[in-house]
């Protein structure tokens, strides 16, 4: 299990605990997260999930995959970081225990 912090958009931290297998969008979800919409349920065809990562985090999170980049360059009306994911992209293990994650105060079409 690791803990994950999610930095609300309205500034406040909410520290979660995940199970194996979990993405960081289902954590997100399950706990009732503000700003984690998650609209399409996953399947990279929103957006509505977006994060921001610590530059210090993507080495473990990994970069975004190639369909994972092309949804994020579609984004409106949002800004787009380097280290921007798609959180229900990103499987959670104990390799991301202490990760915090910055949500975006708005997201696309939302």
């Amino acid at each position: 299990m690791a803990k994950i912090t999610y930095i609300q958009p309205d500034g406040t931290a909410r520290t979660c605990v995940n199970f194996e297998g979990m993405t960081l969008m289902q954590l997100a979800i399950g706990n009732l997260v503000d700003g984690i919409d998650a609209l399409c349920g996953g399947m990279r065809q929103c957006g509505t999930c977006h994060v921001y990562i610590p530059p210090e985090w993507v080495d473990k999170t990994g970069p975004a995959g190639e369909e994972e980049q092309v949804m994020l360059e579609a984004l409106e009306g949002v800004e787009v970081r380097p280290t921007s994911r798609l959180s229900c992209q990103i499987q959670l293990s104990e390799e991301l225990d202490g990760l915090v994650v910055e949500i975006p105060a708005d997201q696309p079409g939302v």
